[in-house]
């Protein structure tokens, strides 16, 4: 099975629940696959309980990334929750593994 760390890499943010995850292509030609791949559907099915509020997809042309933003992500930010860990740098780790559709 393929895994998005496959095709890409990526850096994280977090600022209090909120939990960005720069998701930038290996190479230029896959991109499209990139595009197609990480949608706010298939990073809240896959990520699932761990994101509570909402998840938006921005596209970042010129450099073949997206930048995926997801509120509620972090079980209320790092000095109130109880996840073992809560930050950016994890969930990008999680959103890695995330396995790539067959039909893509």
């Amino acid at each position: 099975m393929a895994l998005l760390a496959d095709i890409a890499y990526a850096r994280s943010g977090d600022k209090g629940d909120t939990c960005n995850v720069g998701v930038m292509a290996k190479r230029p030609d896959l991109y499209p696959l990139v595009l197609r791949q990480v949608t706010a559907e298939a990073v809240r099915r896959h990520l699932g309980g761990l994101v509570r509020g909402e998840v938006t997809v921005y596209r970042l042309d010129n450099i073949e990334a997206v930048n995926v933003v997801m509120r509620g992500a972090l079980g209320g930010g790092a000095t109130r929750t109880v996840r073992f860990d809560q930050t950016g740098k994890a969930m990008s780790t999680a959103l890695l593994r995330m396995p790539l559709e067959e039909a893509s």
